[in-house]
């Protein structure tokens, strides 16, 4: 089973082990009969564990896992988040990755009201974003009701980011009590945003990015285990439909749509 084409999978062994895996060798990928694979990625996964909830979650959970956790650590909690796509996939399990990890309150802006349904079961407090930039600024101001994130996940970029940039400007002279970690971590809604130079100089704010690259591999791999006990404990929700192989285009255009959840596996 593919979770990302050509990156992960879950992989049955010779031995009939199932195991998350994937990361081989370009040119080639696992949607293949057999793959070869790296030896340090080899996650058994736990018995009972729904391997498509697997394959379907570790990818786009991690996403915001990773963050969350080093931000918790760095700060000792996790009081206040704010999640910018939470209609995605990885969206919807950053709301339930921040709620785990001790998050008192969940804020999460995307525009499919269908989906932001589904954050608001998670957890999470919605803005429902209209394109237009000033009412989205305002509507994300009125969400945080006075407060500032410790964190906020950014899987959107482009004209939300600057819609989200205008709702925590300030002015005055007392100095900013707060320190906000803005994560940058997809671009579904462009890859360009204007970041105001007021904000920076008024605010403790600071812009980072995550993804491959900005953390270790072997930083990513150490947290696979216990994120794919979450999800086979069910303690993290992974909605996923499958689709066998020869129905691999019918699978691309539905993960287009984002919904449901998909993932593709052989049949």
């Amino acid at each position: 089973m593919a979770a990302r084409p050509r990156v992960d999978a879950v992989v049955r062994s010779a031995e009939g082990v199932l195991a998350y895996s994937g990361f081989p060798q370009p040119p080639y990928g696992t949607l293949a009969e057999r793959i070869s694979v790296p030896s340090f990625v080899w996650i058994p996964l736990p018995e009972g564990a729904d391997p498509a909830r697997v394959a379907g979650g570790v990818n786009p959970g991690l996403a915001s896992w990773l963050p969350l956790q080093a931000r918790r650590t760095e700060i000792g909690r996790l009081d206040n988040v704010l999640i910018l796509g939470v209609t995605g996939m990885a969206g919807f399990l950053a709301v339930q990755n921040a709620r785990i990890l001790g998050a008192t309150r969940v804020t999460g802006a995307g525009r499919d009201t269908q989906s932001l349904s589904d954050a608001v079961k998670a957890g999470a407090t919605t803005v429902a974003l209209s394109g237009d930039p000033e009412r989205d600024a305002a509507s994300i101001l009125a969400a945080l009701e006075g407060s500032s994130p410790d964190i906020v996940l950014d899987f959107l970029w482009g004209a939300p980011a600057e819609s989200t940039f205008a709702a925590l400007g300030r002015r005055g002279l007392e100095a900013d009590r707060t320190d906000i970690s803005y994560v940058q971590i997809g671009a579904a809604a462009g890859s360009h945003a204007a970041v105001p130079a007021a904000l920076l100089r008024s605010r403790k704010l600071r812009i980072t990015g995550s993804g491959a690259g900005s953390a270790s591999l072997a930083d990513i791999i150490a947290e696979i285990p216990s994120y794919i006990q979450l999800i086979s404990d069910g303690a993290v929700d992974v909605p996923t439909r499958t689709f066998p192989l020869s129905m691999v285009s019918e699978a691309w255009e539905a993960a287009k749509r984002g919904r449901p959840r998909v993932i593709v596996c052989r049949s």
